[in-house]
C-alpha cells in the first residue's frame, strides 16, 4: 500500500522566511526520482530549485505559481511506493474514499490546502502496529538542503478531522480570541513591535494567511483605528495611529516589493536607518591603467578585465586599511574587522539588482578575479545564482560607470560598512607634466560607515587607490 508523504518548503538559509513560486516542474501525477527538483522558487535572495527528497508518484501540489510560501508550509505530497500514477490518483480520488480534511494548524503550522483542492492524511500505521513512515527510509536520499534532511520522517498522531482554515474561522469577531493564520514569528514580531493587532487584518496569502508584506503595508497605511490597537508596548512605544484612508490616483500601477527588489528594498531601508554614512570622492587619471590592461591582454591568454584590476586594487587598499573590510555588532558595542576578503559587486539583471560576492578576492590573480566576475555575471542575469552566491560579502565595489554616470553617493550593503564607486572613463582635460592634455579621467567614491573609522582613513584608502589607478608600478610594491 502506498504512504503519501507531505514535502514543505525548506529552510533556504540566511534567514530567509519565505519564497515565491516561479515554476512548477512536475505536475500531480508525475513520477519523481529522489532528489528531482520539482519546483523553482525565488528568495529574497536568488531563484532555487527546490529538490523533492521522495521518490514515488505527487498526488497533490500546494500553492499556484505566484504564490508566497512561508518556510515550512506544505510544497507537495508524494506517494511513495505506489506503482503507478493512475494508482495513486484512483486512490487519492473522492469516489476511492471520503476525503481526509487537513488540520487546523497549531502556532507555527500553515494550515494550506493543496491548489489542485485534493486533501490529505496523516501517515497510515503499519501492520505490526509500527509506523508506516518507518518503512520509507529506505526511500529517501538522506540528502540534505539547509535544515532539512531526507531520511525517514518522524511519525505524527492524528488530528482531530476539522474544515479547512477559512476567514470565518481565523479572524475571530469583535476582538476574541481564536486562532490567527500567521505562520512566520517574524511577522508576528513586526507586528508586536508597531502595536498592530493581527487578528484585524486580512491576509493575502492563500486562505488569509497573514504576510510579512501585509503588516508592513498596514503600518505604512496608518490602517489600524484606534479602537483596534493593543496597549503601548513595554518598552514605551504606542501603536500606530489611524490615518485616512490613502486616495488612489487614477491610473496608478502598484508592484509587489517581491523578491530580488523586495529584499533589496528592505536592505537599504536598513542600511539607510542603520549606518552613519559618509562620502569622499576624487577625479583621477586612469590613462597608464587602461594602457597597462591593453599591454597585458595583447601578451595573449586569458582576458584580464577592467573591474578584475580595480578589484585587485581594492584588496591591495584594505590590506592597508583593514578598518574599512568590517562590519558593526551593536549588540556587543563592536567592531569586528575580518580576515578575508569577500567582494561583492553589483549586477543589473532583469529581475532588478543583485550583488554576487567573489570569494577570497584577496588572494586570487587578476586573471582568476576576470574568470569569477564573469561567472558570477552570467549566473545572475539567467537566474542561476545560489543563496551562497549572494551572501557573505564583507567589501563592495560598484562599477556605476557602465550606465555612463561619472558619479554616485551609494548606499551601503549592509551590513558592510564601505563600498567604492566607479564611474566612467572618458577623455577629459588633465593637467600631465605640467602640462595641458586629453586624459582618461575617472571619478571615484568612497561610501563608508562613519562608526568604523574618521574620514582621515576613508580619505587614505581612497588616495591610494587613486595612485594605482594613476600608476599601477605603485600596486606592485604591495605584491
Amino acid at each position: 500500500m502506498a504512504q503519501v508523504l507531505e514535502f514543505k518548503l525548506p529552510d533556504l538559509g540566511e534567514g530567509l522566511t519565505e519564497a515565491e513560486i516561479v515554476r512548477w516542474l512536475v505536475a500531480v501525477g508525475d513520477v519523481v526520482a529522489i532528489d528531482q527538483p520539482v519546483v523553482e522558487v525565488e528568495t529574497a535572495k536568488a531563484m532555487v530549485e527546490v529538490p523533492c527528497p521522495y521518490e514515488g508518484v505527487v498526488t497533490a501540489r500546494y500553492g499556484e505559481e505566484g504564490t508566497e510560501l512561508p518556510v515550512g508550509a506544505p510544497l507537495l505530497t508524494v506517494a511513495v511506493g505506489a506503482p503507478g500514477p493512475a494508482e495513486a490518483l484512483s486512490a487519492g480520488s473522492p469516489a476511492a474514499s471520503p476525503p481526509p480534511a487537513p488540520h487546523v494548524p497549531a502556532p507555527g503550522s500553515n494550515g494550506r490546502v493543496p491548489s489542485d483542492g485534493s486533501t490529505r492524511d496523516e501517515a497510515p500505521a503499519a501492520a505490526d502496529g509500527a509506523p508506516a513512515a518507518a518503512s520509507a527510509s529506505a526511500e529517501a536520499s538522506g540528502n540534505v538542503l539547509v535544515g532539512y534532511g531526507t531520511g525517514a520522517p518522524v511519525p505524527r498522531r492524528r488530528r482531530v478531522r476539522r474544515p479547512p482554515l477559512s476567514e470565518s474561522t481565523a479572524r475571530p469577531v469583535n476582538g476574541s480570541a481564536g486562532p490567527v493564520p500567521v505562520v512566520s514569528p517574524l511577522v508576528r514580531r513586526l507586528a508586536r513591535e508597531n502595536g498592530l493587532d493581527l487578528r484585524n487584518l486580512t491576509g493575502s496569502g492563500r486562505d488569509g494567511l497573514i504576510l510579512r508584506s501585509d503588516v508592513e503595508q498596514a503600518i505604512r497605511r496608518g490602517a489600524m483605528s484606534p479602537a483596534l490597537s493593543v496597549p503601548p508596548l513595554a518598552s514605551g512605544a504606542t501603536a500606530v495611529p489611524a490615518a485616512e484612508p490613502s486616495r488612489e490616483r487614477p491610473g496608478a500601477t502598484r508592484v509587489p516589493l517581491r523578491g530580488v527588489r523586495g529584499a533589496a528594498a528592505e536592505k537599504l531601508s536598513r542600511s539607510r536607518h542603520e549606518i552613519p554614512d559618509a562620502t569622499c570622492w576624487v577625479d583621477a587619471d586612469a590613462t597608464e591603467l587602461m594602457a597597462a590592461r591593453t599591454a597585458m591582454n595583447a601578451a595573449g591568454g586569458a582576458r584580464i578585465s577592467l573591474l578584475a584590476l580595480l578589484a585587485r586594487i581594492c584588496t591591495a587598499a584594505l590590506a592597508r586599511h583593514p578598518e574599512l573590510n568590517s562590519t558593526v555588532d551593536m549588540a556587543a558595542r563592536e567592531i569586528v574587522r575580518l580576515p578575508e576578503v569577500h567582494l561583492s559587486f553589483a549586477a543589473q539583471t532583469e529581475r532588478g539588482l543583485v550583488v554576487p560576492v567573489v570569494r577570497d578576492a584577496h588572494a586570487r590573480s587578476a586573471e582568476s578575479l576576470s574568470a569569477e566576475f564573469a561567472r558570477l555575471t552570467e549566473a545572475a542575469r539567467d537566474g542561476r545564482l545560489t543563496p551562497g552566491d549572494v551572501t557573505g560579502g564583507t567589501f563592495t565595489l560598484n562599477n556605476y560607470g557602465v550606465f555612463g554616470v561619472d558619479g554616485s553617493t551609494p548606499i551601503i550593503n549592509h551590513p558592510e560598512a564601505a563600498m567604492l564607486g566607479v564611474g566612467r572613463i572618458v577623455p577629459k582635460p588633465w593637467v600631465h607634466d605640467g602640462e595641458l592634455a586629453v586624459r582618461q579621467v575617472v571619478q571615484l567614491s568612497l561610501t563608508f560607515d562613519h562608526r568604523v573609522c574618521d574620514g582621515g582613513t576613508a580619505g587614505g584608502f581612497l588616495r591610494y587607490v587613486a595612485d594605482c589607478v594613476e600608476q599601477p608600478a605603485v600596486l606592485l610594491r604591495t605584491l
